[in-house]
């Protein structure tokens, strides 16, 4: 498990900035640690990243990022490629960021079952789980700062997991990001997650180089591929993702670990006419923001999550031109990135 830290570091964020070209840029706080679950045993990590100097805390500048199915947090949302990462881009805005690992991934406690062969054990760590312990971070953000509610952002199945929080507690939400928001699927799998609809599942998946980069290429036109993705980013996002497994990275060739339980949910919830959660009891401001080669959650799917939320107070659907379920590691991530951020600083 990895040890909890503490760093100042200093971002120059020349597109930040721009107004302010003769001001040094804020100093960024940084603080990894972990949260006990109610599972004995089970530890879930924590990132918090603010400006230096910051003492005052309120509900519509804090936010919590939650994950995906395969891709632990630390990897792509706090990876400095082109010198900052998206959640130093928000804390330049003046925010309060944190971002947390579901067990099973990351830095957080793996589930012993991962220690044994795939097959012993069934899948592991389903969305029931992810929203435990979500709640369980979201609480201990609230008790910290002492306000009554977060923002929440949620990349692929992390959509799923704080849907279906904030449809059971509004009142802890100030407001929610569903960054490629998954529903009901009408095609095949992306290759990272390709799985049969019936028959066993291993309690853990094993991912490697080429099987991550087929599925984030996936749906991309042959003539854009070469410059979707900046020269080393994908080198980069690999060695932070395998550095976050040991136990994967010291296999032949190297594997990223990632539970299962997920691709159970895929066929119990999202692969017929089942609902894990129901958008309608969602009565916070919403923002669903997808790209347009997102493959993994293709645009219906977003779409059909929008034509749900009735009840919200404010929503917005924002479509990325020439990006991929993994935008925010691509060329294009600066369109993600402001698209979100003016939703985020905006009165509702």
């Amino acid at each position: 498990m990895r040890k909890a830290s503490f760093a100042v570091n200093i971002f120059a964020l020349p597109l930040l900035i721009a107004t302010h070209a003769f001001s040094e840029p804020p100093k960024i706080v940084t603080e990894g640690y972990y949260v006990p679950s109610k599972d004995q045993g089970i530890q879930l990590y924590v990132r918090n990243k603010r400006q230096e100097g910051m003492t005052k805390f309120s509900p519509d500048h804090i936010l919590l990022f939650v994950h995906g199915a395969t891709y632990p947090s630390e990897a792509t949302f706090d990876l400095p490629v082109g010198g900052f990462s998206w959640m130093d881009y928000i804390v330049q805005q003046g925010w309060d960021v944190y971002l947390m690992d579901l067990r099973g991934y990351g830095a957080s406690t793996r589930p012993p079952e991962m220690s044994q062969p795939p097959s012993a054990n069934p899948p592991i760590v389903n969305t029931d789980v992810a929203v435990r312990d979500l709640a369980i971070v979201v609480d201990h953000i609230l008790s910290r700062r002492g306000v009554p509610r977060v923002t929440l952002m949620g990349w692929s199945w992390g959509t799923a997991i704080i849907g279906a929080y904030t449809a059971q507690n509004n009142s802890k939400v100030e407001r929610i990001v569903l960054y490629a928001p998954i529903w009901l699927r009408q095609g095949p799998l992306a290759p990272g997650l390709a799985i049969r609809m019936d028959g066993p599942l291993g309690a853990y998946r094993s991912v490697t180089m080429e099987t991550a980069r087929q599925r984030w290429l996936q749906g991309v036109p042959a003539e854009k591929q070469k410059d979707l993705i900046p020269e080393g980013w994908f080198e980069a996002w690999w060695k932070a993702l395998l550095e976050s497994d040991p136990m994967g990275a010291a296999e032949t060739p190297p594997v990223l670990r990632a539970p299962n339980g997920v691709l159970e949910d895929i066929r119990k919830y999202w692969s017929s006419d089942t609902r894990y959660y129901d958008p309608s009891k969602i009565t916070v401001p919403a923002l669903l923001v997808q790209a347009e080669w997102d493959n993994d959650a293709p645009p219906y799917m977003a779409q059909a999550v929008f034509a749900r939320l009735t009840n919200t107070r404010f929503k917005r659907y924002a479509l990325i031109g020439e990006g991929t379920h993994t935008v925010m590691l691509e060329r294009n991530r600066m369109q993600l990135f402001r698209e979100v951020q003016l939703f985020l600083d905006e009165s509702h």
